[in-house]
């Protein structure tokens, strides 16, 4: 079935019919197709465009089809017909098997132009909030391995701003409490590089974060798309009396077009998803990485559940984080639907052209990639166990991770950062020719570098009082990530 055949002496050819046919892909969209048709059905008549009864038939039939199709895909088969070109076509066809020539009339004041762009807004609507709802289970995960790696109580450590110059270490007694559930400090890393301690807590939340804003973004691509476009017709609108905003009521839309040749050719809607996946799909990336690199002998700071790991078929021994890679790589993929699409849009004139039936299997395939890799990444980091034995080895196996500290020491005497800096340069230097730490150094070694030095330096160089002292806003100090934990899960819970 064609819905322009007429026009045509001749039948397309066999071939021009199948590398055109959109059907194969766009049939995913059904469901959105036949909740725009009985919306419309419902216009007009609302709009006395057809009577009453003629668009109470047609919605019978649309429910009817509906019904087939569901039995159908519940039996395993193909509801389709593959001689229908595209989804719209289908589903005209299957109404007018149940209901005759009265299934033409739905297409008054309608083109597939404005069809099309409402079925993918509809799409993309509820694709926008099921990766939102997937992207708060694996916000929840880190909270959750986050608040098993913290283990020190809120009232452990000092908030007093007046103290944040000082090392904020906790009281003795509280120190002894918690032992058995001492915060996990493993090397923060910049140009890969040790760098300073820091919590693995507040490491995990950096990525809650990151997904936070991805959560805002599909946000606030669901709300500018989230108008309907029914009504434009295929260019220029129509002289039908239409109520657009009646559909967009209907169906749940904000509000309705403003110009009805932007209306059909705008894929402004399923850019911004694209980019907003693009993005989420680079913060997986990153997470999936660390937790291959971390998963490795090397670094050993996690071990990843067996379920989502597999082994070798030639070296028994192997234990791989198959998982974890697929996900880093399948970003790239996403990329190119982005840059695709773009490439696409770029240089189209408005209103509809063939052109943008390219969009659509861009949309699917990122969609699924996003949505498949949210739910293993989510699974997998809620079963990872991670090793704080090994990642506070790695820490006291980096001799000069205080060294910021001490320059913040001498600069706090009054010593100019920057000539702070160059002092404790200068005695990392020769502990490293020494093959010293900055403990092994003498009193007398330290006052040679600079007069300023007391025994209460020495107060600087446990990383856990390192990690204490970092209780600036956003810092990585327990009672900031205890704070930073709390504002997550009511992120977490507001919808």
């Amino acid at each position: 079935m064609k819905l322009w055949g007429n026009r045509f002496k001749k039948e397309v050819a066999e071939e021009a019919f199948a590398f055109s046919a959109s059907l194969p892909f766009d049939r995913r969209l059904w469901e959105y197709d036949l909740r725009g048709s009985i919306a419309h059905a419902r216009m007009l008549a609302h709009c006395g465009i057809i009577p009453e009864a003629e668009a109470g038939k047609i919605i019978a039939g649309l429910e009817a089809v509906k019904a087939d199709i569901q039995q159908a895909l519940a039996r395993n088969q193909d509801p389709f017909d593959s001689r229908s070109e595209d989804i719209h076509t289908e589903i005209e066809r299957q109404l007018s098997a149940k209901i005759g020539e009265l299934a033409g009339k739905l297409h008054t004041a309608r083109s597939r132009n404005d069809q099309v762009a409402l079925d993918l807004r509809l799409y993309l609507r509820e694709a926008c909030d099921e990766i939102g709802e997937r992207l708060i289970a694996l916000q929840k995960a880190l909270i959750s391995q986050a608040e098993k790696h913290l283990g020190v109580e809120r009232s452990a450590f000092s908030v007093d701003p007046e103290r944040s110059r000082r090392v904020q270490r906790p009281e003795k007694s509280s120190r002894s409490t918690h032992n058995a559930q001492r915060s996990t400090i493993l090397p923060g890393h910049t140009h890969r590089q040790h760098a300073q301690p820091v919590l693995l807590s507040h490491h995990l939340l950096a990525y809650f974060w990151k997904f936070q804003r991805d959560r805002e973004r599909f946000a606030d691509c669901r709300r500018r798309m989230n108008i309907s476009p029914l009504g434009a017709a295929a260019i220029t609108g129509t002289s039908f009396p239409i109520d657009p905003e009646f559909v967009a009521r209907e169906l749940g839309f904000e509000g309705v077009f403003d110009n009805s040749m932007d209306a059909v050719s705008a894929r402004d809607f399923a850019v911004e998803f694209l980019a907003a996946a693009a993005l989420c799909m680079t913060h997986l990336s990153s997470l999936a990485s660390e937790l291959v690199l971390w998963s490795s002998p090397e670094f050993g700071f996690v071990t990843l559940d067996e379920a989502w790991c597999t082994g070798s078929s030639i070296m028994p021994q192997k234990r791989n984080p198959d998982i974890a890679e697929v996900v880093n790589a399948k970003a790239g993929r996403v990329f190119g639907h982005l840059a695709g699409l773009l490439s696409v849009l770029k240089g189209l004139p408005p209103t509809y052209n063939r052109d943008l039936q390219e969009d659509k299997e861009a949309l699917f395939d990122s969609h699924d990639t996003l949505r498949d890799c949210l739910r293993v990444m989510a699974a997998m980091l809620e079963s990872a166990a991670f090793q704080p034995q090994r990642m506070l080895e790695a820490v006291k196996r980096s001799p000069f991770l205080a060294a910021t500290e001490v320059a913040d020491y001498l600069a706090r005497k009054g010593l100019p950062f920057r000539q702070a800096h160059a002092v404790v340069s200068q005695i990392v230097r020769h502990c490293e020719e020494q093959k010293k730490s900055f403990a092994d150094l003498t009193a007398e070694e330290r006052k040679g570098f600079s007069p300023l030095f007391e025994a209460d330096v020495l107060e600087l160089l446990q990383p856990e009082d390192i990690v204490a002292a970092k209780t600036s806003a956003g810092g990585s100090s327990p009672v900031r990530v205890k704070e930073a934990l709390e504002r997550a899960k009511r992120l977490c819970e507001a919808r």
